[in-house]
């Protein structure tokens, strides 16, 4: 059909036809039937500008009267549909043969299969076994949004009215990518996706000159091929209870994404509950941890994710509710800005502003960071362990041992570079100019003596380690040359928040170095289904229109 799609849902506990949504294949616009809004479990509005301005855009909005597994499963269906081609584009580009029907027989394959199977097993089990919890009640809403989601995708809608399954390998792995690359490492897949010392997103919490605004800004790293990007808000109605009650304090959020992700995974949220959450990868180097990554009393960490930025009214219980079963995979540094604390011009303050917490297998730490960020006037995090603990148990400490200070906390490139410039940033064009900065040619803290040659484009804010030369000689993995660097850039503020927006470009740095251009890259056969051919985007102001 060329024109209009319409798609029809049946609810568990609604006879009449449930009417969601109508797009325009044409145009790549999608809008409710006029006259019958009242009658939608779920309506969307969909833009595909990724040609013009490197995203496309997405709004899902449930309604509350509706039972909330039906709003998960519908939000997910709709979701489906209208993106569907993006959907199919990032699969081929991104998972196209990871444990396909070809290669499940192989050993890591199998494993991997055994030890999501039973995970989700076991999820089922805990949301069957506590009816009334509050945290299973989203993951099973998570879960049947994912469902909605396979389902609208395959034009197969069917509301599980009981138990369901989820295909272990099909779109969970769009969910799954961050843990994917750490069960790789603890089921000894011999071919690790991440390179030791991969850079995994750049960010940096910034108090403008006498407090007058604080800044939230995260740049993701990725291979090239994760390039399709949408920016989404979600706006669901889900009650904190199964029972009913309250609306989640979470339940409008605003974040990048990806086609076939319901949750971030970059990670950057805007929420309803005044929390901006954020996070950098730290990985773990350490393979005694792996021994706690156990298919049996854990959750995945997109999961606890999604759980933690719905239920959380403060940094402290977003840490407390994440650091419940925790999996050991996607291993990261998680900030957690709570605006409900700031007040332009404010001088001092209690705690409850900023709260950071990392994870590594069979160990979680957080505190509070607030006297810290007032003091410094900054956060910066790039990939690196602030706590000693944890630190020291991942195998930071012998990496610095092996390979220098490239991977200690105060003396990477990175880490001296925010350090002597995040003085300059006096507004949200300078903090956009900091966090796109790759100067990697003619700054000295870009050099790495163990590479030849010593300039290296990994060795920035926003890396391009395409730009390396192929014949350099590197000492690990991260400095060589590869299909990677920042892929974007987000940034809120205190002013922007309150409407869900923000500051975002789309596709590698071009502000000191050439524009990446697929067609004349090294890597112009990697698969890049609907990408533009040269990513040169400007940056664009995100607001949404509900």
């Amino acid at each position: 059909m060329n024109g209009f799609v319409v798609l029809f849902l049946f609810g568990l506990s609604v006879r009449a036809e449930i009417r969601t949504a109508v797009i325009d294949k044409q145009t790549g616009h999608l809008s409710v039937l006029k006259g019958y809004r009242e009658d939608f479990v779920a309506w969307a509005n969909f833009t595909d500008d990724i040609t013009t301005s490197g995203w496309s855009f997405l709004e899902v909005t449930t309604r509350g009267h509706y039972n909330d597994r039906l709003q998960a499963y519908a939000a997910g269906a709709l979701e489906a549909v209208v993106t569907s081609q993006l959907i199919y584009n990032n699969w081929m580009n991104t998972l196209m043969g990871y444990c396909e029907p070809d290669t499940v027989q192989s050993g890591y394959c199998q494993r991997l299969k055994a030890y999501i199977t039973t995970n989700l097993q076991w999820v089922m089990g805990q949301i069957e076994e506590q009816p009334d919890s509050a945290y299973w009640h989203q993951v099973h809403l998570s879960l049947l949004q994912l469902k909605g989601l396979e389902d609208g995708y395959h034009e197969q809608l069917s509301f599980p009215e009981g138990k369901f399954s989820i295909n272990p390998f099909g779109f969970l792995l769009f969910q799954m990518g961050g843990d994917l690359e750490d069960l790789e490492s603890a089921l000894n897949q011999s071919s690790k996706s991440r390179p030791l010392g991969s850079g995994s997103c750049s960010a940096l919490i910034k108090l403008l000159p006498n407090n007058k605004d604080l800044l939230v800004s995260h740049d993701t790293w990725s291979n090239y091929k994760y390039m399709l990007r949408i920016m989404k808000k979600y706006n669901f109605a889900f009650r904190v209870s199964p029972t009913g009650g309250d609306v989640v304090p979470g339940g409008t959020q605003a974040f990048s994404s990806y086609p076939g992700s319901i949750f971030s995974g970059d990670d950057f949220y805007i929420m309803s509950s005044g929390l901006v959450t954020l996070e950098t990868t730290i990985g773990n180097s350490n393979p005694a941890l792996w021994k706690f990554v156990q298919p049996t009393g854990a959750v995945m960490e997109w999961l606890r994710n999604i759980v933690a930025n719905r239920l959380a009214t403060t940094g402290k219980e977003w840490a407390e509710i994440f650091s419940k079963y925790n999996s050991g995979t996607y291993n990261n540094q998680w900030m957690i800005v709570d605006y409900n604390h700031f007040t332009p011009g404010m001088r001092d303050g209690s705690e409850g502003l900023f709260v950071v917490l990392e994870q590594i297998p069979g160990m979680i730490v957080y505190t509070d960071k607030t006297t810290e960020l007032l003091e410094k006037g900054y956060w910066a995090s790039y990939n690196i362990p602030y706590y000693v603990d944890i630190y020291n148990a991942s195998g930071c400490n012998e990496l610095v041992e092996e390979f220098g200070s490239w991977f200690s906390l105060d003396q990477n490139p990175r880490a001296q570079i925010f350090r002597r410039d995040q003085t300059d940033v006096t507004d949200v064009d300078s903090m956009v100019l900091l966090m796109r900065y790759n100067n990697f040619k003619e700054d000295p803290l870009s050099r790495y003596d163990g590479c030849d040659p010593p300039w290296n484009g990994e060795n920035a804010i926003s890396a391009r380690s395409d730009l390396n030369p192929a014949n350099g000689t590197y000492p690990f993995g991260a400095l060589k040359q590869r299909p990677h660097g920042g892929t974007d850039m987000k940034l809120t503020s205190y002013g922007m928040f309150r409407d869900f927006a923000m500051v975002a470009v789309s596709g590698p740095t071009w502000d000191q170095v050439p524009p990446f251009q697929w067609s004349t890259s090294p890597y112009r056969d990697l698969p890049h289904i609907g990408h533009p051919d040269t990513w040169m985007f400007k940056p664009i102001t995100v607001t949404w229109s509900n």
